[in-house]
């Protein structure tokens, strides 16, 4: 008899699921354990049980030795499981959390007693949520009692400054004599920008657009081969995430992304990587100065939204 999943599995599952039916993640993509235990801000054995619940159903093959991967044919479950997915959940209270603290309505310092009555969730569903933001780096277990929030998210330059440091890192990456982006890597990247393009960014969740975000630009850094390009990255991913949830709301801008996605994979697979260093920073320039016209929208309505409720 198949085991019950738990509530952090089923999370993972219903957060995958929708990844797979919204073109996130396309056909054949590799879910590395690791990286999903990252993202998730757990160890890798809830990942492994929860690959093995989407293997069940379809949505993901394993491969000996390799692994897990997203099938062929595996859109269809993906959209019948997504389709199950509560509306209010952890995801949900994990952004409010979010909300609370770049609105100031969080201290600097937290008991997990407090947070567990502010938010109506039990210790082990509190326990779940810190994990994934203390592997997101935006708060950290005191010494002996409470939690303290990182000060990033209430940083008025904090987004622009992520973006700065994109700006040295990535179009330089593009110029590393060891640079290769290999065909299968950019194909996955290609298919996944063509679903966005075909509807999956009216109907992708927010963390299914910001993970293929994500994905796209460490699949381009990655293959520069220079592992400290690609942990700067990764590092200040977790972090950004909390700073631009709320502009994922306007999707019509994802558009433009996605197309200027497309043609760096262009410039790249025709070897003309000068020129597509010089597009990725045009393409982060144009995203950095489209959030800083939005962030004084964004300031009066978190200022307007810290009133007392």
């Amino acid at each position: 008899m198949a085991e019950t999943p738990t509530s952090t599995v089923s999370q993972i599952v219903q957060a995958l699921a929708e990844d797979v039916s919204a073109g996130a993640l396309s056909a054949g993509a590799h879910l590395s354990a690791q990286r999903l235990a990252d993202r998730f801000g757990v160890s890798r054995f809830p990942i492994g049980q929860a690959l093995r619940v989407l293997a069940d159903h379809g949505v993901v093959t394993p491969a000996p030795r390799r692994g897990f991967f997203v099938a062929r044919e595996g859109r269809q479950p993906a959209l019948m499981l997504a389709g199950h997915r509560q509306p209010e959940g952890l995801a949900a209270i994990y952004f409010a959390i979010a909300e609370d603290r770049v609105a100031g309505r969080l201290p600097d310092t937290m008991s997990e007693a407090a947070l567990r009555e502010r938010y109506g969730v039990t210790r082990g569903q509190l326990s779940q949520l810190l994990d994934r933001i203390a592997a997101e780096g935006w708060a950290e277990r005191r010494a002996g009692y409470g939690w303290r929030f990182s000060s990033v998210l209430t940083t008025p330059d904090a987004l622009e400054q992520t973006y700065r440091l994109r700006l040295a890192i990535e179009p330089a990456s593009l110029l590393e004599p060891s640079f290769r982006l290999e065909p299968s890597v950019a194909a996955q990247c290609r298919v996944v920008e063509e679903n966005m393009l075909s509807g999956g960014i009216e109907t992708a969740s927010t963390d299914a657009l910001y993970e293929r975000g994500v994905r796209y630009h460490e699949a381009i850094v990655g293959a520069a081969g220079n592992p400290f390009m690609l942990e700067a990255l990764q590092r200040v991913n977790r972090v950004r995430r909390l700073l631009v949830y709320r502009s994922l709301v306007d999707r019509q801008r994802f558009y433009r992304q996605a197309r200027e996605h497309l043609a760096i994979l262009d410039l790249l697979e025709a070897g003309r990587q000068e020129e597509a260093s010089v597009a990725m920073r045009a393409h982060l320039n144009e995203v950095m100065q489209k959030l800083s016209a939005s962030r004084p929208l964004l300031e009066t309505t978190a200022s307007s939204s810290a009133e007392p409720r």
